[in-house]
């Protein structure tokens, strides 16, 4: 497969969206990981004002790192991207003590949320979209985002590619090796979890269990590919609220005729 035409196509598809939508700027959110590296680079070579920004929240020192490392070399590579940096901690910190007693999990997803508010009021500020990092095992297979967070997005450019293709396409455009080569987090908790960790699979195995169940082998599955397709699942069938329209109540047409 020729990731180069991929990616310039995905490229001109973000580019033909902004520009029928009269939008000036594309804001993307960085984390140090491959999806959000490849996004944001798919998003400066439309030449369209890119604005990428690294929102620490007690972040990992070597994570706000990476973010920032690659910002620079978005930045040296293309003339219309900027970038910024909000330190999120102590807005973090007033909301959870004006609220207190939040659980762990709902923790975690107020972080993802005050940074999905933090890149719309800059896109809101700059007559942008909100250009969102998700791929497809995380958007349509397992839902492992959160809802109105990282998954609070105006358009997609990713989530039709596997994990392994992102991979493929940002060493294609040259994303940072230690980017490629990090173990994939959220950010979003502080003992540092991988996202492995979090789900009990890789994104190899669950990628795997997406592709079988679309298209199944005749092949005797192993204890390994048995354990692996009902994590995947039950992570999807939990997930799925995510994944699918909010229900929406109807009024029956009689009784508007009441």
């Amino acid at each position: 497969m020729n990731w180069r035409n991929i990616a310039e196509e995905i490229s001109e598809w973000i580019g033909d969206y902004a520009k029928r939508n009269e939008i000036e700027s594309l804001v993307v959110g960085v984390s140090g990981g491959v999806d959000s590296a490849v996004t944001s680079t798919l998003s400066a070579m439309t030449g369209i004002d890119t604005i990428v920004l690294n929102m620490p929240i007690h972040q990992d020192r070597k994570q706000y790192d990476l973010s920032d490392r690659h910002i620079q070399w978005l930045k040296s590579k293309w003339g219309n991207v900027s970038g910024m940096s909000f330190d999120l901690s102590s807005t973090y910190d007033e909301f959870c003590s004006e609220l207190g007693g939040l659980s762990e999990l709902s923790l975690a997803n107020s972080k993802a949320r005050l940074r999905m508010a933090t890149l719309y009021a800059i896109a809101g500020s700059n007559n942008g979209i909100v250009v969102g990092t998700g791929n497809k095992v995380e958007d349509f297979g397992v839902g492992f985002f959160t809802k109105y967070g990282d998954g609070g997005v105006d358009i997609s450019p990713i989530a039709d590619l596997y994990k392994s293709e992102v991979f493929s396409i940002g060493n294609e455009l040259g994303v940072n090796e230690e980017i490629l080569e990090a173990a994939p987090t959220d950010g979003l908790w502080d003992d540092g979890r991988t996202d492995e960790e979090q789900m009990g699979a890789s994104y190899d195995e669950l990628e795997w269990a997406m592709k079988e169940l679309e298209n199944p082998s005749d092949s005797e599955l192993s204890d390994r590919e048995r354990e692996v397709m009902s994590l995947y699942v039950g992570l999807h069938e939990s997930n799925s609220h995510k994944m699918v329209p909010i229900p929406i109540f109807k009024i029956k047409p009689a009784h508007r005729g009441d």
